[in-house]
């Protein structure tokens, strides 16, 4: 990745314009272009302009309209220049989708999602399910991002056996798990700089070169920057340690803010005289407070895992339910380059963190609609073991959905182990009720073999399982 070309000077470009064509400037005054993507002069400059424009009075004119209703922040960059953003009609729309499809209380009838894929999840048990399936994904790619090898399917079971962290891959992936669980207990108290202290002492423990640095801003001696991995080019510096506490105040500040903030004054100060006030959309930010953790890079280490996981605490103390069941780190994961490139198009572009705000607006829709499809699949697989079940008279009716969720599994997997603890951390559910789940299909139904392993039950699927299934 290579830092983007620093857009030239819309306002020299302007001046050394004749009148007639500063006018012909308000022909395209739109901040996108014509197929409404807020684009960086780096790739600007390679497109077509629209007739009559060059590749510069182009972007003077985008420049101009972003100007014209560009908001700013009560946040500002190393150079104390508040950061800006602006909201186009394609953002207003994916805005207005998510306040109708993840916001409010998961009941009420008139939200806009699926009720058929999701009113399964109104049922405490399966949204316990899907919650700690979710809290499991995030905590695994999350890590995976800054580097963590452990596969997938070792994650998962050191996760569901609450085991110990065999290695600092492990390690990193089972802080995540904790500091998601962390956030779930925190998300309606008030952010302050402790609470982020705290979240990234859990997130970095035992994975430090120094494990006093944990849960610390870091200091004057610690030389922090964040470079290209291949070729060690410098990408960004963050701000001067000196500034750190009062940044992480400020930033408390604008988290804990109502959707409607004051103007601030130059020295971070709220202006309460003010009269004017100007509306924050909850998305954005939460969106902005991800960005601004991850720019002041507060910490030694693990900043980007800090910085998604208070994401997820802004959208769940603004009531963003389905938030909960989701993992942005998933989709960033396949593509980190364009992660990446928000950063900096929003650093060499005039501190305007709207390039930043669409890049993570792609991301949740990509990530709403991968759990929609995933639970389109477990509903489909939940109705097939149903209807295997629907000929055998001593079965149909008998099986709650986790075992008829283990049932799915046993059939595809002869041999397989399943353990109480397993079963328990899967479905965040007591030890009474998983050891009850397993022993029915064991003992009663026939589904299971029960083996003695030391001091415990295991349970395993019997190789004829199809055959006792169709009775």
């Amino acid at each position: 990745m290579k830092i983007p070309e620093i857009p030239p000077d819309y306002l020299k470009i302007l001046s050394q314009m004749q009148k007639e064509e500063q006018l012909s400037l308000f022909q395209i005054m739109e901040p996108t272009d014509q197929e409404g993507r807020y684009l960086h002069w780096s790739k600007l400059k390679y497109l077509e302009p629209p007739k009559g424009f060059t590749s510069e009075t182009w972007w003077v004119s985008l420049k101009l309209s972003r100007k014209a209703m560009q908001k700013e922040l009560p946040l500002h960059d190393k150079q104390d220049k508040p950061f800006s953003y602006c909201v186009t009609n394609k953002m207003e729309e994916e805005l207005h989708w998510l306040d109708l499809n993840t916001a409010g209380h998961p009941g009420k009838k008139e939200r806009g999602t699926d009720e058929q894929v999701l009113e399964h999840l109104h049922d405490q048990g399966t949204k316990t399910t899907y919650l700690v399936r979710s809290l499991v994904e995030e905590a695994i790619s999350s890590s995976q991002l800054e580097g963590a090898t452990t596969t997938r399917n070792v994650a998962k079971e050191m996760l569901r056996e609450q085991r110990d962290a065999k290695d600092h891959s492990e390690q990193m992936i089972l802080n995540n798990y904790q500091a998601m669980l962390f956030i779930k207990e925190f998300c309606n108290e008030k952010l302050t700089p402790e609470i982020i202290f705290r979240l990234h002492e859990i997130l970095t423990q035992k994975t430090l070169d120094d494990s006093e640095k944990a849960g610390q801003l870091r200091s004057f001696n610690d030389d922090i920057s964040v470079v290209e991995a291949r070729t060690q080019e410098l990408l960004h510096t963050p701000p001067n340690a000196s500034q750190l506490p009062e940044r992480l105040k400020v930033l408390c500040d604008f988290a804990n803010g109502k959707s409607e903030s004051h103007q601030m004054d130059k020295s971070h100060q709220f202006d309460k005289s003010s009269s004017e006030k100007k509306f924050l959309h909850p998305v954005v930010r939460a969106i902005i407070l991800h960005f601004m953790l991850a720019y002041d890079h507060p910490f030694v280490d693990g900043n980007g895992r800090t910085a998604r996981a208070l994401f997820y605490w802004s959208m769940a103390s603004q009531n963003y339910w389905l938030m909960e069941f989701i993992s942005i780190s998933k989709i960033i994961k396949k593509a980190p380059a364009q992660y990446g490139k928000a950063y900096l198009h929003t650093e060499t572009d005039s501190s305007d963190v709207t390039y930043f705000i669409i890049q993570q607006l792609e991301v949740i829709r990509q990530a709403i609609d991968e759990i929609h499809h995933y639970l389109i699949k477990k509903q489909h697989e939940i109705e097939n073991a149903e209807e295997l079940l629907s000929n055998n008279r001593k079965l149909k009716g008998k099986l709650n959905y986790r075992q008829l969720g283990v049932l799915k599994h046993a059939l595809k997997h002869p041999g397989f182990t399943y353990k109480i603890s397993q079963h328990q951390n899967s479905h965040g559910i007591t030890y009474e009720t998983a050891r009850k789940d397993l022993l029915t299909m064991a003992d009663k139904l026939k589904l299971l073999l029960k083996v003695k392993e030391g001091r415990k039950f295991v349970f395993i699927a019997p190789s004829d399982l199809d055959a006792r299934v169709r009775g």
